[in-house]
């Protein structure tokens, strides 16, 4: 008797937490928080790769969703805003008195947020919010961040997420062409000028754009923490020749071409994922430089010697190239 009481009292137990476990994906358990889809990297922002357009509009999907537990029942209409405060913070906090590595807040002639909202749909718990980007003539020396905010709009049926790195999004804004990117430098050697030995070299080398064929990138051994490097600019235009047209901005550091520069592309497939594909872009060149800013007063000269290489990987099952690109 005692064994068939245990066993009834067993099934009851298990019958009330089958319920209860059920009642769990009907009833709510957290917030219908709104929130960016931006994870920030190691500097605190999130890079967002969009192709450059020398005419024309290229246009960003910034993904915002919707968390819980339950499905999105309504429709929302979800207003952002301009956050230039919080900029201000993440450049203070970051960099304290170096001006010079601040981000800069992106120009309003280079992009477009119509309206300044988006609409996530009843039943989805994402919606896209359209940045229309206008890229000719920027000027890809300031670190250009698009920052926004989530607006709280109790009226509208939602709530902004709490946590800041959920309810703001740091857009670091950076337009790409065929050929900017990081390259690899080892085999670039950097020598003072009139010398062969005691070679110095840079492991990377990061090149951004200029044109739809152009990019620029620090000379010799300037970095991009460097105060002065605006002056060791130095832009590449590629022909379809397979040379490179090249001048530094600033003419006062004596830039000069020891040989013709000349570049070539060639594409693998991956010998063990079918689908991607490994574009790589060889850059042979050979220049001098005057550096003239190191110590005030005095000229220091260098040559410039080798080959840079970028690997850019691609998924060809991707039909949209920002997408494609494995940054």
């Amino acid at each position: 008797m005692k064994k068939i009481s245990r066993n009834i009292f067993l099934w009851i137990a298990f019958l009330v937490t089958l319920v209860s476990c059920n009642d769990e994906w009907t009833t709510e358990l957290y917030t219908h928080y709104v929130s960016f889809k931006a994870p920030i990297n190691s500097k605190g922002v999130t890079d967002v790769y969009v192709k450059y357009r020398d005419e024309g509009i290229s246009t960003y999907q910034l993904p915002l969703i919707v968390s819980g537990t339950t499905t999105n029942s309504k429709e929302l209409q979800v207003k952002v805003a301009l956050d230039p405060d919080s900029l201000n913070t993440l450049n203070y906090e970051r960099f304290q008195n170096r001006h010079d590595l601040y981000f800069t807040q992106l120009d309003n002639p280079l992009y477009d947020i119509p309206s300044f909202e988006t609409t996530i749909p009843a039943g989805s718990r994402q919606g896209l919010l359209p940045v229309n980007f206008t890229f000719k003539g920027i000027d890809m020396f300031y670190k250009w961040i698009l920052p926004l905010t989530i607006e709280d709009s109790p009226s509208a049926g939602y709530k902004a997420h709490p946590r800041k790195h959920y309810k703001k999004a740091m857009l670091r804004v950076i337009p790409f062409n065929d050929y900017s990117g990081i390259y690899q430098t080892t085999a670039m050697r950097i020598y003072f000028k009139g010398t062969s030995t005691n070679a110095m070299v840079i492991n990377t080398r990061t090149s951004f754009v200029v044109d739809g064929n152009s990019i620029f990138f620090y000379a010799g051994t300037t970095d991009e923490d460097d105060k002065n490097r605006r002056s060791y600019k130095i832009i590449a235009t590629f022909n379809s020749d397979g040379t490179l047209d090249m001048h530094a901005e600033d003419e006062r550091i004596n830039f000069q071409l020891l040989t013709t520069p000349r570049y070539s592309v060639e594409e693998i497939m991956d010998d063990v994922l079918p689908y991607l594909k490994h574009r790589y872009i060889t850059i042979n060149l050979s220049y001098s430089y005057d550096d003239i800013t190191s110590v005030p007063g005095t000229t220091i000269g260098y040559e410039a010697k080798g080959s840079m290489i970028m690997e850019r990987k691609i998924n060809t099952q991707i039909p949209d190239e920002d997408q494609a690109i494995e940054w």
